[in-house]
C-alpha cells in the first residue's frame, strides 16, 4: 500500500482508483454514521477523499499510526470539520447543564434497560444515529463508536467538555427512543 501511496501523491490515476476502491467501503460507513442522510454522506465521502489525497504526503511509515489508522483519523477529522461548516444545521453548544456524577458513564452500551444494543439490527442502528441532531450525532460517533476521549472530542469540536457530556446524555436518551420507534416500525412492517 505504501507504493500506491507514493503513486497517489504523484497523481497516478490508476493508483488513485485502486486507493479509492480499497478504502471506499470503510470510509462510506464512517461517512454514513456522521451524516444525516445518504446524500450528505456522499458529499462528505467524495470531499473526504480529496482531503485524504492532499494529506497523504504527511504520512510517514515510521509514524506510530498505520496507514489505515492515519486515513481513518484524517477522514473523521475532515467529516467533523465539514459538517461543522454547515452552520444552518450544526450547533454543539448546550443550554442544558449536565449533572456531574462521580461515576457517570457516557457509554451507551453499558446499562440499556430496554434494548440490547449490542444485538440491534445494523440498519436500525444506523438510521437511528442519523436521526440524531448533528451535534449529538458527532459527539456520539466520536466518543462511543470511534473511542475519542471527552478531551479529544472537545478539542476537535472546539467546545467545552461540559457541552460534550451534555450532548452525550442527550444523544443517549434520544438514540434509545429513536431505536425503540424504529424497531417498532420495522416489526410492524414485517409480514406475519
Amino acid at each position: 500500500m505504501y507504493q500506491k501511496r507514493s503513486a497517489c501523491i504523484k497523481n497516478d490515476k490508476t493508483a488513485r482508483k485502486q486507493f479509492f476502491d480499497t478504502y471506499v467501503g470503510k470510509l462510506s460507513y464512517i461517512s454514513l454514521r456522521y451524516s444525516k442522510n445518504a446524500s450528505q454522506s456522499e458529499q462528505v465521502l467524495l470531499n473526504g477523499f480529496s482531503h485524504i489525497f492532499s494529506k497523504l504526503p504527511q504520512f510517514k511509515a515510521q509514524n506510530i499510526l498505520t496507514l489505515d489508522e492515519f486515513i481513518k483519523n484524517e477522514f473523521i477529522t475532515f467529516a467533523v470539520t465539514y459538517l461543522k461548516g454547515i452552520r444552518n444545521e450544526y450547533y454543539v453548544a448546550s443550554t442544558v447543564k449536565a449533572v456531574e456524577y462521580k461515576e457517570t458513564s457516557y457509554d451507551l452500551f453499558l446499562d440499556s434497560k430496554f434494548i440490547d444494543l449490542k444485538n440491534i439490527n445494523h440498519d436500525v442502528l444506523l438510521k437511528s444515529i442519523q436521526a440524531l441532531v448533528p451535534s449529538q450525532r458527532l459527539v456520539f460517533n466520536l466518543h462511543v463508536i470511534d473511542n475519542y476521549t471527552l478531551a479529544q472530542a472537545s478539542e476537535l469540536l472546539d467546545t467545552s467538555e461540559q457541552s460534550i457530556k451534555s450532548n452525550l446524555e442527550k444523544a443517549r436518551f434520544n438514540l434509545q427512543k429513536t431505536i425503540e420507534r424504529n424497531l417498532k416500525l420495522s416489526n410492524d412492517e414485517q409480514p406475519v
